[in-house]
């Protein structure tokens, strides 16, 4: 998704912004040509043709994406069943997975 796109000044360095955190959002900053002192006197040429919409490859996305999720496919699930009322022990083990899934969920 293209959230915008901003002018900047001549000769300023492009940029891109990709990723929020949850979704990929793009946020353009293009540098506009130089005032044209230089060009000949003359008319302009014929416009061009329009060229094929840009496109991101599966790699690029890939790409974008690798750490985010990923950080917490090393956490396991708990893989048991809570007593109701829940035991001492299961709540110490609910603790210390949920400890588990934020530091592997931090960058």
């Amino acid at each position: 998704m293209v959230d915008g796109v901003t002018t900047l000044n001549p000769g300023d360095p492009g940029s891109v912004g990709g990723f929020d955190g949850s979704h990929v959002r793009f946020t353009f900053g293009l540098p506009c040509g130089a005032d044209g002192q230089n060009r000949a006197n003359g008319n302009d040429g014929a416009q061009g043709i329009q060229g094929p919409p840009g496109e991101v490859s599966n790699a690029q996305l890939a790409s974008a994406m690798s750490g985010t999720s990923n950080n917490t496919n090393a956490v396991s699930t708990l893989g048991f069943s809570v007593s109701d009322p829940p035991t001492q022990s299961e709540m110490q083990q609910i603790v210390n997975k949920l400890d588990e899934l934020i530091l592997n969920g931090r960058r």
